[in-house]
């Protein structure tokens, strides 16, 4: 069993290619924005009453799996699994990379870009929007540190643990925040439930581990690097763990808002007859992004194959876009039951389902995102040593502590 070492990724045409073809998603999405932000957001799908559209869809994905994908390093530093330290450069490279994608996409939210300097100077500490702003960018600091000591000659072990353990603890306050502000706006029965908060930590490592996967085997397909089956597979075990777990909090969230009168209307929408929501909900999210993959994932002879895994990743990813759809859209969709129990009829779309059909900018938007996400990994990886040029089976014990 040879040494672990790193090396840079090499300059050859199917990387350019790759970079040149995220750059054409990026340049179309900075052109979106200057396109919104000049003629107001009435030119997408959004309006009153949907506030938060697909892009918002892509941001909070990507700041979720951002938080998960860092599960990878933890587990080798926190928790002492010496197999998953050789991958643990590329988890916090990962991490880093897609908060700042669903960052780019989210600062359209504050409808004019000169907004950012009020957000980063004046802060309401009574919404928790402001402490994200300091969990996000306090995460990127943590990580960037963390990123260091895994990489520094000479840095005892017992520094890299406890950087290890502070970005752990960083990444579970940061999901917390996100799941929060569903959680504590109680004006709408889809989002109030102290449930969001777990839910979106189990979510996050989900998606976070699905993302990571898609990276890991996409870069050693292209770059020839040898990935080895144990270590894969192990890995997507833990996937189909996590798929799980989200699976779970799912069905606990939806039996407690059955138990609630209040409630129980808006189950009834996202269950039964809420269209484009209950069909992304039971087929996007439940059986492609759920049952699907679990199957792939803990069948004994499909979960070592590495198409099979990659095609369970790439589900689980779509699976949660589709999961955040129906949570943030679906959620607003569903009228705000102001005075409970009487009926309100109103000129002004009281008591009615709100309409909303995204547009073709939303979704450059969002992919443009995930293409900002995947260049800065990938030039990341081309100029520091991130990835491990031999994971083979003989050369990585995925048992030893």
């Amino acid at each position: 069993m040879e040494k672990i070492k790193y090396s840079e990724l090499r300059s050859t045409p199917k990387l350019w290619s790759l970079l040149f073809i995220l750059a054409l998603f990026i340049g179309a999405a900075a052109l979106t924005v200057l396109y919104i932000e000049h003629n107001g957001h009435i030119v997408t799908g959004m309006n009153n009453q949907i506030v938060w559209g697909v892009p918002h869809v892509f941001a909070i994905f990507l700041i979720v799996a951002a938080s998960g994908a860092l599960n990878v390093s933890s587990i080798g530093s926190v928790f002492g699994k010496q197999g998953y330290k050789p991958v643990a450069r590329l988890s916090s490279l990962l991490a880093m990379a897609l908060l700042m994608g669903g960052l780019a996409v989210l600062v359209l939210d504050l409808g004019r870009l000169d907004r950012l300097i009020i957000a980063m100077t004046t802060y309401n500490f009574k919404s928790i929007f402001a402490w994200n702003v300091l969990l996000y960018t306090g995460f990127l600091g943590v990580v960037a540190i963390y990123l260091y000591a895994q990489m520094a000659r000479g840095v005892p072990s017992f520094a890299l643990k406890t950087a290890g353990m502070f970005a752990f603890l960083w990444r579970l306050a940061l999901t917390t925040g996100t799941g929060s502000i569903f959680g504590w706006l109680v004006a709408r029965q889809a989002y109030d439930a102290a449930i969001m908060a777990p839910m979106f930590i189990a979510m996050s490592f989900s998606f976070g581990l699905a993302m990571f996967i898609l990276v890991m085997i996409g870069t050693c397909i292209m770059t020839g690097r040898r990935y080895g089956t144990e270590l894969r597979t192990r890995q997507a075990r833990l996937l189909g763990l996590f798929v799980g777990v989200v699976l779970y909090f799912t069905l606990i969230k939806h039996l407690s808002n059955l138990y609630v009168n209040e409630h129980i209307e808006f189950e009834k929408f996202i269950l039964l007859n809420g269209g484009i929501y209950t069909l992304l909900f039971w087929v996007g999210q439940v059986f492609l992004g759920g049952i699907v993959p679990l199957f792939l994932l803990f069948h004994p002879k499909l979960d070592r194959k590495r198409n099979l895994v990659l095609l369970a990743a790439l589900l689980v990813v779509l699976g949660g876009l589709a999961q955040l759809y129906v949570i943030i859209i679906g959620g607003q969709a569903y009228p705000l039951e102001i005075f409970p129990g009487y009926e309100v009829s109103s000129s002004f779309y009281d008591g009615v389902i709100n309409s909303y059909i995204p547009t073709s900018l939303e979704f450059i938007l969002g992919i443009g995102g995930v293409a900002l996400a995947l260049t800065i990994t990938i030039i990341g990886m081309k100029i520091l040593r991130i990835m491990p040029t031999n994971l083979s089976d003989d050369n990585v014990d995925i048992n030893q502590e």
